[in-house]
């Protein structure tokens, strides 16, 4: 407490007459981007497996924590302390298996239970659906594991990974009709179909999609760097270098990478 006591007085330092003038003009929406930005570096930190680089992160993910609850503050709607007093509380009610009578033999009991109690929070809300809650801003890839996730949790689900092996061959059929009609909007609308049969198929397999897709991205990288350093060795350009010796470096770079 001690520690979270002079962070916050940091922050209000800074928001307060004489502080920094750039903190002072933030709002919760000019400083969203902020929390995005230090999420995602946080989960860079958390691939890299890197435990300095972690905790740094940690630290400027819960700064963005901090800075909403000071504004918040200003504005007479709700202090930190709420905030992780509402966290604590919400934490108990959704574990009444550890600080209750509730019985659980495993996790996927737990996430059962767990979504269980959330549709009765929701109902509190008056939410419309059990999809209610998922924010609009997710990117699109974690939007589709989200809206999977929360669905199967009442058994509205593939039976296992082949039934949904089978639907991808379908979308990819879907996709190249939709490619010979040439119309735009059914290809995007295939594509996206596509996608989202994909990220039940690493569902399923209990895959994340986003850190796979994130983990071809880099390895992409890696071998197209190749690439570039053999062009830059020859001191040519890579619109100067043929499609096909591009592609024996890129083979020669798998087999490295």
């Amino acid at each position: 407490m001690e520690a979270l006591d002079r962070l916050m007085d940091i922050m209000d330092t800074l928001r307060g007459p004489g502080g920094c003038p750039w903190d002072i003009e933030q709002d919760h929406k000019s400083i969203m981007k902020c929390l995005i930005e230090e999420t995602y570096e946080l989960a860079d930190a958390i691939e890299k497996d890197n435990a300095d680089d972690l905790k740094e992160e940690l630290g400027d993910v819960f700064m963005q924590v901090v800075f909403h609850s000071a504004i918040a503050k200003e504005d007479n709607l709700f202090t930190l302390d709420e905030v992780v007093n509402d966290l604590c509380d919400k934490l108990i009610y959704r574990h009444p298996h550890v600080f209750g009578d509730t019985k659980v033999n495993n996790a996927e009991e737990v996430l059962k239970n767990w979504e269980r109690l959330k549709r009765k929070e929701n109902t509190k809300k008056q939410r419309e659906s059990i999809l209610s809650g998922i924010p609009n801003t997710l990117p699109a890839l974690l939007n589709a594991l989200k809206i999977q996730s929360v669905v199967s949790r009442v058994g509205f689900d593939w039976e296992n990974p082949e039934g949904v092996v089978d639907k991808i061959k379908e979308e990819v059929r879907e996709v190249e009709e939709a490619m010979d009609g040439k119309n735009k909007d059914q290809m995007e609308d295939e594509i996206g179909d596509l996608f989202f049969s994909v990220v039940n198929l690493a569902r399923l397999l209990k895959i994340d999609p986003e850190a796979a897709l994130r983990r071809t991205n880099k390895k992409f990288s890696r071998r197209f760097y190749a690439i570039e350093k053999v062009a830059k060795e020859r001191n040519i350009g890579l619109s100067e270098m043929s499609m096909g010796e591009k592609d024996r470096i890129w083979e020669d770079a798998k087999k490295k990478i």
